[in-house]
């Protein structure tokens, strides 16, 4: 006989009433945090949580399941939700459309965490304008063997791109390994030349610190560098907002800082269990972020000068797809980055002599996104070991299917 379950707990959050069912379950059991917990975590954070998402579409991403299963993602707004939800209807690049979420409030802040959500995940938009952003955002992603010190060094150098081109960033850690800047730019743009503005910036980046940073889109071809991911600025493209709880076993929070913490502290001191007493305590160091808002002239202006981007070579097989001037090849695709990284392990033990030669950087495990949640492709880069001691590219461990089973309308 399973037990009965915990009713749920009735909150009254600013004359909002929120139901958060199963309280006492666990989400994350290192710290021995409850779903109730994270709900109460995020009303303590609400003011600097709200400057972040509040008032923008997001796309739900569910760990309905818990930590140990994949998310999946859910771009329409549930059918049944409260009145204090707001919602707004986006058209992708796709030509898809989806009436997606808005919060505006800290009711609406336990409510979808009340639905299994752990980070926001908002557009770079106000509800009121969906086609123009009003903010740039700087995704600071190490490769394999990146130290902190490096992704410090090039989060001051885009500051200071940034600051020669009239815009102000606000750094935050990512709550994983890297770290974000968000510039807020006045809603006089389209994607197409926000996207160029941030690439400009990601260019210009590298320019002044080769070996460092990497504006290189093609993973394999980054090195042990810091990509400066300027797609992140794609319309359809989100990023874990200011205070998300990330999907980590300690409960780490993407937190705001200054520029004066960013050399000095480290991701990991924030988390779920320390981020509130430091807002008590300092308050949101973004809390000037929305009276900041710059122009992109500037940057775009930078563009012209720079000229387009290099694009890959295509391949001669008639596909027209990128062809890549690295030696890679293909080890697995699988639904869950557990099953990708023993994959990983698999083809090293069949392949010792090469495995000991590849560098951090040479191993490419890449979240992909399918129709509703993420799936894994391992790759290896043999650029490190000398041709004739090269593993030939082998059937798949592992050969996952996202889009099984979909047809075209689904």
């Amino acid at each position: 006989m399973s037990p009965a379950k915990t009713p749920a707990e009735i909150l009254d959050i600013d004359g909002h009433e929120v139901r958060v069912t199963s309280p006492d379950r666990v989400v994350f059991a290192e710290p021995g945090l409850t779903k109730l917990d994270l709900v109460r975590y995020y009303l303590a954070v609400a003011d600097g949580a709200l400057r972040g998402a509040g008032g923008r579409p997001m796309v739900l991403k569910r760990f309905s399941k818990g930590l140990d299963q994949e998310p999946f993602f859910q771009k329409r707004v549930p059918e049944k939700h409260p009145a204090f939800i707001d919602t707004a209807t986006l058209r992708y690049a796709s030509g898809t459309s989806a009436e997606e979420t808005v919060i505006r409030d800290a009711a609406g802040l336990a409510w979808v965490v009340n639905l299994g959500c752990l980070d926001l995940n908002p557009h770079p938009v106000r509800a009121e304008d969906l086609d123009h952003p009003d903010e740039l955002r700087v995704d600071l992603d190490p490769m394999p063997g990146v130290a902190w010190a490096q992704i410090v060094d090039v989060a001051f150098i885009a500051r200071e791109v940034l600051e020669d081109h009239g815009l102000t960033g606000w750094p935050k850690t990512s709550g994983s390994r890297g770290l974000h800047i968000l510039v807020r730019i006045r809603p006089d743009w389209e994607y197409a030349d926000v996207r160029l503005a941030a690439e400009t910036l990601a260019r210009e980046v590298e320019n002044r610190a080769p070996g460092l940073a990497t504006a290189r889109w093609w993973k394999e071809e980054r090195g042990e560098s810091v990509f400066v991911d300027f797609n992140q600025n794609a319309k359809d493209r989100t990023v874990a907002s200011a205070y998300s709880i990330r999907p980590l076993p300690d409960a780490r929070v993407s937190t705001p800082l200054t520029w004066d913490e960013v050399r000095d502290r480290r991701p990991e001191e924030f988390t779920v269990l320390t981020v509130p007493d430091r807002f008590r305590a300092i308050g949101d160091p973004h809390t000037g972020i929305d009276d900041a808002a710059g122009s992109l002239d500037a940057l775009l202006a930078l563009a012209k000068e720079l000229g387009p981007a290099e694009k890959p070579p295509r391949g001669s097989d008639g596909s027209g797809r990128r062809a890549s001037t690295m030696p890679l090849i293909e080890v697995a695709r699988t639904k869950t980055k557990p099953e990708a990284l023993d994959a990983l392990e698999t083809w090293r033990k069949r392949h010792p002599d090469a495995s000991e030669q590849l560098h951090p950087a040479d191993v490419l495990i890449d979240g992909m996104r399918g129709s509703s949640s993420l799936w894994y492709r391992v790759r290896v880069n043999l650029q490190h070991i000398p041709d004739a001691e090269r593993p030939a590219q082998e059937a798949l461990i592992a050969d996952y299917d996202p889009w099984a089973g979909r047809s075209a309308s689904t």
